[in-house]
């Protein structure tokens, strides 16, 4: 897809992000479609045994396991909302949403997508054996919505697709909300606060301008695991880490580009080469801090989405819609309606 040269750079960012994501899609609705097929078939059973078999580490006398359901719904869509909530926080920050007045129509859309079907769906089966199965139409299937947007390409304006993947992302995580406060047997408190301490640590390293990938990636999986272990579902972790996620450059552009200079004449005057570079201190220092001012004035979001969104396209979105419960929740004779936590949250 080609875009104008004046368009702004909100929606070539917004652009870069579909084009990314257009393979993965197309793997997405494959994916989809041979689970169906499979959770529907003679070998329905293997398809269950498939997805309740059980995937962790032990050491010593304890074993610490989860399903490959589970490992889908509570890993591989945390680490989706986070790739995803990198985009919209790029957006709310310097893009199509970053005022209130362009924020306003999804997110008032995605509360009416919320709170009509679960009305609806109340008023068919108040004083039913399914009344409590409301919040089962709230749920928005993000991943295919994307995916959908991502495979129509350029026939459909990127503020468009700004605007439906707003308003997609609110109101999944208004039914992932619904599903925590309502459907969760019991919030476990200890848990949620070391989660909470471990999203302090990080706004602060970020306030401080510390962007140690070393120290980030554990605080970040203290986050998901103590989440997952309070009760509450481990996709709002990928979101709240997402929202940490620094997405303006530490340094102005005057000093990213009088560093640059200044480094790169340096590289210039000398007999550069492979040898000599590993050789020569001042030519290997200069080198170094062109890494580091390069470094500095990327945006920590725009790397990370980088770096995700081809291995997020090609492998996990399609891993998370056959592993989902789409396929048993469509097969005949299932009880996914008697039991409403299990299909909102994917």
């Amino acid at each position: 897809m080609t875009l104008p040269s004046d368009t702004a750079p909100g929606l070539r960012g917004f652009a870069r992000f579909f084009r990314s994501e257009a393979a993965g899609s197309v793997l997405l609705l494959a994916a989809t479609v041979a689970a169906l097929a499979w959770a529907n078939s003679p070998w329905a059973n293997l398809y269950d045994r498939l997805l309740h078999a059980r995937l962790g580490v032990s050491w010593g006398g304890e074993a610490h396991a989860l399903s490959l359901h589970h490992w889908v719904n509570d890993g591989l869509m945390a680490v989706f909302f986070f790739v995803v909530g990198l985009e919209i926080k790029r957006e709310l920050v310097v893009g199509q949403l970053s005022s209130v007045r362009s924020a306003v129509l999804p997110v008032g859309a995605a509360l009416g997508g919320l709170l009509l079907p679960a009305a609806i769906y109340f008023a068919l089966n108040a004083g039913g054996p399914g009344a409590r199965g409301w919040g089962i139409p709230m749920a928005t299937d993000i991943a295919f919505a994307l995916g959908v947007l991502a495979l129509v390409g350029p026939r459909v304006p990127v503020g468009l697709k700004v605007f439906l993947t707003a308003l997609a992302i609110a109101d999944d995580l208004g039914a992932v909300a619904v599903i925590s406060v309502f459907y969760t047997d019991q919030i476990h408190a200890v848990p949620l606060a070391v989660a909470g301490l471990a999203l302090a640590c990080l706004f602060l390293l970020a306030r401080l301008g510390f962007h140690r990938v070393a120290v980030y990636l554990p605080l970040s999986l203290v986050v998901w695991v103590a989440t997952l272990l309070s009760g509450v579902h481990a996709t709002v972790a990928g979101v709240l880490l997402a929202l940490l996620v620094p997405v303006r450059a530490r340094i102005e552009p005057g000093q990213f580009l009088g560093a640059v200079r200044r480094h790169l004449a340096e590289l210039e005057a000398a007999p550069l080469s492979r040898d000599s570079m590993v050789s020569d201190k001042g030519q290997l220092a200069a080198i170094d801090d062109l890494h580091d001012a390069t470094g500095k004035f990327l945006p920590a979001g725009i790397a990370l989405e980088h770096a995700l969104h081809p291995w997020w396209g090609s492998a996990s979105s399609p891993a998370c819609s056959s592993g989902s419960r789409s396929g048993s929740c469509w097969r005949r004779g299932s009880r996914c309606g008697s039991a409403p936590p299990s299909c909102p949250r994917e």
